[in-house]
């Protein structure tokens, strides 16, 4: 065994990621909100960048309107001054009445002065202003100024409202306020109850039944039946009307009537005030039928952020550089902008081509529905489109495809096969799991399906599942067991 130095030449592959390279592949997996604030980031931190804000180029229909007439041209100042003939545009009589005439403050839009878009002939008001939306806590805070005159409970409820959740409860407990504050526990309490009669009603309660039973008092509904059923509704949990009714002491009509009246009150009254709205899905790829009876696909210009590289603000820094520090900086800079411009533009490519052979397997489903659903996998779009699958699965990722049937986010069509029977065609889990919810809502109220029904009529439709797959998309879509269901749709409500 030699231990003397040597030297050796060694060739090996290698895959580098570069900050350019993970910078494509973010952007490609990346939903079209993340990547506007990605591009506006750039925008700011890169000089050579800018936005392009040449207007997109329209669809010609062929119908042109008349151009409008020419503005008239203003009259020369010197040649109006000395002209003897009196100003003839807009005249009118000398002592007409201008009071009630509106004057628009100078401003004059592209509709005329005063005018509106739609060419009405009512002018805009205040009363057209979106009004500010309140939060929870200054909604309560304006009734307890003017519910409370005295300064001690105004100061009991502030404390409450403080102390409340967003859906409206108040966990902690009358005698904790109490010590808290230095108060008498039935001075808290009755503050409390006056509380939880403030709009919403059935605020500042400890739990679901004492908030329902508020706004059953409200409406003067809280009789001893509809009390021992608020203090059954775990029975009411499990369909237990066997249990409810002699709890209750009434009829299956009265308590069909008394759960028809739970269902109508609020269990969270808080939870509408301070819930965010949701936020509004803008689809990145728009689909529209062709005359040809076919697809056309092209991508959402909303989405896409069109961005240039100022070529000629390069050009003239570069003539201005010092120094070599200034000239590395702009060539960095440069070729930043370049390879952005080049990751957008690979990125679009990229999602339409893939949305363009997802549409083309998937085309049973948008002409005739769920159940024309196929199986599809990220193998069967990669070697279509000759892309890796991990690529597939990124361009897929937070994108959504706007189609006559709604809009649908891309992963939505890639689901897992379940084999025929006989040998037939396989079908898409989503398609079975759609027709068991179908046979569920169909099924009659005195023969509910069991999992094993279920199973014999899907076998029967050429759908070999085990009862198991039938169980877990039942789970999954929240279907209560048959079980469940039999007592439930026993008790009309």
């Amino acid at each position: 065994m030699s231990l003397a130095p040597r030297l050796d030449l060694r060739q090996s592959q290698s895959l580098v990621m570069t900050p350019q390279l993970r910078q494509a592949i973010k952007l490609l997996q990346s939903s079209n909100l993340e990547v506007t604030a990605f591009v506006e980031e750039e925008l700011e931190r890169n000089p050579l960048l800018e936005r392009d804000e040449r207007p997109l180029p329209g669809p010609d229909d062929g119908h042109r309107l008349d151009p409008l007439p020419a503005p008239p041209e203003a009259p020369d100042a010197h040649a109006a001054a000395t002209s003897e003939a009196l100003p003839q545009e807009n005249a009118g009589p000398l002592d007409a009445d201008w009071s009630n005439v509106y004057d628009s403050g100078g401003y004059e839009s592209p509709y005329g002065r005063g005018g509106r878009a739609d060419f009405g002939e009512d002018l805009s008001g205040i009363e057209d202003l979106a009004a500010g939306t309140r939060s929870l806590r200054e909604h309560l805070g304006e009734q307890v100024r003017l519910t409370f005159g005295d300064a001690a409970d105004r100061l009991i409820a502030a404390q409450m409202v403080a102390l409340v959740d967003p859906a409206g409860r108040l966990a902690v407990s009358d005698a904790m306020i109490a010590e808290a504050m230095g108060c008498e526990l039935a001075k808290v309490a009755a503050v409390r109850a006056r509380m939880q009669r403030l709009d919403p009603v059935g605020m500042f309660c400890r739990d679901l039944r004492e908030c329902l039973a508020v706004q059953l008092a409200e409406q003067n509904r809280l009789d001893p039946a509809m009390q021992a059923l608020l203090d059954n509704l775990e029975m009411l949990a499990r369909r237990d009307r066997a249990g409810l009714l002699q709890a209750c002491g009434v009829d299956a009509e009265d308590l069909a009537d008394m759960i028809a009246e739970l269902r109508r009150l609020d269990p969270k009254p808080g939870a509408s005030f301070d819930a965010p709205p949701a936020p509004a899905i803008v689809p990145d790829v728009l689909m529209r039928r062709g005359e040809d009876g076919g697809w056309i696909l092209e991508l959402n210009p909303e989405t896409m952020p069109r961005v240039l590289v100022n070529r000629g603000f390069y050009a003239r820094c570069q003539v201005g550089a010092r120094g070599k520090e200034d000239k590395v900086f702009l060539a960095e800079k440069l070729q930043s902008a370049n390879w952005l411009l080049k990751s957008l533009e690979q990125r679009a490519s990229t999602i339409i081509k893939v949305a363009q052979e997802i549409v083309r397997r998937q085309d049973a489903f948008f002409r005739h529905g769920v159940e024309h659903l196929r199986p599809l996998i990220l193998r069967d779009i990669a070697e279509e489109v000759q892309m890796h699958e991990s690529t597939v699965s990124r361009v897929t990722a937070n994108k959504y495809i706007a189609t006559p049937r709604g809009i649908f986010e891309l992963k939505y069509f890639f689901t897992t096969a379940i084999a025929g029977t006989r040998g037939g065609e396989q079908h898409s889990a989503e398609a079975v799991r759609w027709r068991i919810r179908g046979m569920v809502a169909a099924e009659d109220p005195d023969a509910v399906l069991s999992d094993d029904a279920i199973v014999e009529k899907l076998r029967q439709e050429g759908v070999d599942i085990a009862r198991r797959t039938v169980a877990k998309y039942r789970e999954a879509l929240r279907i209560p067991s048959s079980v469940q269901r039999k007592r439930e749709k026993a008790v009309p409500a």
